[in-house]
């Protein structure tokens, strides 16, 4: 067993090794959850089939209001701009960079500028999103401590 281990380990190297344990980690935890997660759904049901009476009558709870970050909105004018933006620096910064910095030809410093491009836009999207994400709770959270409720959103 420990020939058959080891002639493994030649064959796939560590790091393979290392992502095999992984896997097999995450797969053992998702069936443990799974299985501790039934047992107390089930315990949870069982007492309250004990404990329930057909006389008493139950109340349904009231819904809250659902926050900011719950509702769809629209993305509003300022992040497909900001995603435009970092688009835009992007491809500049990866074409002046490929051109100057390396023997590359014509077709490929285009090709990686546009590349350059997509991930200047990638990346500008969601910071944007992030922070906007972030404006958003912390104005509701600030409406919410003041007792108020926060004022609704609008697209910029």
């Amino acid at each position: 067993m420990i020939a058959i281990g080891l002639a493994a380990l030649e064959w796939i190297g560590l790091a393979g090794w290392l992502a095999a344990v992984v896997l097999l980690a995450s797969v053992g935890m998702h069936v443990a959850g799974n299985s501790i997660g039934t047992r107390l759904r089930q315990s949870t049901d069982d007492r309250l089939k004990a404990g329930s009476r057909e006389d008493q009558q139950v109340q349904p709870l009231p819904r809250a209001m659902p926050s900011i970050l719950e509702r769809r909105l629209r993305l509003g004018k300022l992040i497909p701009i900001s995603a435009g933006i970092g688009g835009v620096c992007g491809g500049i910064s990866g074409t002046l960079a490929l051109a100057m910095f390396t023997t590359s030809s014509t077709a490929g410093t285009l090709l990686g500028g546009a590349s350059s491009a997509v991930i200047g836009a990638i990346a500008s999207f969601l910071l944007t999103s992030f922070i906007d994400t972030i404006r958003s709770s912390v104005r509701e959270a600030i409406a919410a401590e003041r007792g108020g409720l926060p004022e609704q959103p609008h697209p910029q």
